[in-house]
């Protein structure tokens, strides 16, 4: 059965993949956001990885056509397993969706987002662009840092925005607070 509750959860879902389409500075993207709700408030766990991983595959597919992005590489088998681990970050905000753990767990994604990421550029799977040492490791490292600041304010920004939409549609239509098993 849909409920009311699951049609505002999967269509803020789509909503913030929308955004994904449109000009925005280098990875200033919803995605850790995204995770972070659907394991917060999606109740099935299956449909909590499902329905933003599904939205993500469809954005990326819409750019890989419109854009010419890359879609099928390693790197994007990667950039998945990052979702789906910040997926299950957000379930440690189940019932506890406050500002202090929201900021904390976007915050920390970031982090986790940013060293499995720039691990795998470092590895090349992204094109090889550094050496296999600890010289080529800390120049990905340091190369990376600017991105990780538009990847952490883009976290942060988009689940306050997230977050806070529903908790306040919540507060305004009780039917959207009630879990169905």
């Amino acid at each position: 059965m849909i409920t009311p509750r699951f049609k505002v959860l999967v269509s803020m879902v789509l909503a913030a993949v929308v955004s994904r389409l449109i000009p925005h500075p280098p990875n200033f993207t919803p995605i850790i956001a995204l995770a972070l709700f659907g394991g917060a408030y999606f109740e099935n766990k299956k449909i909590a990885f499902a329905i933003p991983l599904a939205a993500m595959v469809i954005s990326d597919a819409a750019l890989a056509m419109f854009k010419g992005y890359t879609f099928f590489s390693s790197m994007r088998f990667v950039i998945y397993s990052c979702f789906a681990l910040i997926t299950g970050m957000g379930f440690l905000l189940r019932n506890k969706v406050k500002v202090v753990n929201v900021t904390m767990t976007s915050v920390t994604a970031s982090v986790v987002f940013f060293v499995i990421s720039n691990f795998a550029v470092w590895l090349g799977l992204d094109g090889g662009f550094y050496p296999l040492n600890l010289t080529g490791l800390i120049a990905c490292y340091v190369a990376a840092i600017p991105f990780f600041n538009n990847t952490m304010f883009s976290a942060l920004i988009y689940s306050a925005v997230l977050f806070g939409s529903f908790e306040a549609a919540k507060y305004k239509f009780p039917v959207l607070s009630k879990v169905t098993a």
